[in-house]
């Protein structure tokens, strides 16, 4: 606290938006932690009970809103396009279904993915800004050298601790951010691999 309140004005605004970048990052992993938590399980459970059952349509219309599940989310696309198009040759009623299927999936997969890109630039980006608070800081301590004519550290060590302090908050921000990142991608990539595996053994169903 002591070391914010003795920065400048341009080290203390570095500080604050390294923490609010940092506080944000946290949100959103401990957020995604549990959106893949849940549709692992949802998604687990959606396709046991989706290959156990009779029929495509009876499983269809057993499905309710609540638990959404972006698995679920897409065999109902598919499933609301095939009803649809009951009439139609099976070539153009598979074709359509493809499309939806594919159309849905990446809808998905991006509300799945949404402020991935957040936690990559402050990976990127918060070492960078911390960086630029630490030069600011050392400029300012050597101007003050300049000033007074002493050399002396505890002249200096004030403000060089200050700007220390703002590298240490950009990687504190960004690790997290990237480890995240990284995993969340990876993740995610997995669930993309499930819902094209099954939408392939429900086309080659249809």
């Amino acid at each position: 606290i002591q070391l914010f309140l003795r920065a400048d004005f341009v080290v203390k605004s570095v500080i604050v938006i390294l923490i609010a970048a940092s506080i944000f990052s946290w949100a959103l992993i401990f957020e995604k932690y549990r959106l893949f938590k849940r549709i692992e399980k949802s998604t687990e459970s959606f396709e046991e009970k989706f290959w156990k059952s009779r029929s495509a349509e009876s499983f269809y219309n057993s499905l309710t809103n609540r638990d959404k599940d972006p698995l679920a989310n897409v065999f109902q696309s598919a499933m609301a396009e095939l009803i649809k198009t009951k009439s139609k040759s099976s070539l153009i009623q598979s074709n359509r279904v493809s499309r939806v299927i594919e159309v849905s999936a990446d809808k998905e997969i991006k509300l799945i993915e949404k402020h991935f890109t957040f936690l990559a630039t402050v990976g990127s980006t918060a070492p960078f800004i911390g960086l630029f608070g630490t030069v600011w800081g050392i400029m300012n301590s050597f101007q003050s050298i300049a000033i007074s004519r002493n050399t002396s550290l505890a002249i200096v060590a004030p403000g060089i601790a200050e700007a220390l302090f703002a590298t240490a908050l950009g990687l504190l921000a960004a690790i997290p951010a990237v480890v995240a990142y990284n995993k969340f991608t990876s993740d995610s990539r997995k669930y993309s691999g499930r819902i094209e595996n099954f939408s392939k053994r429900f086309i080659s169903i249809i």
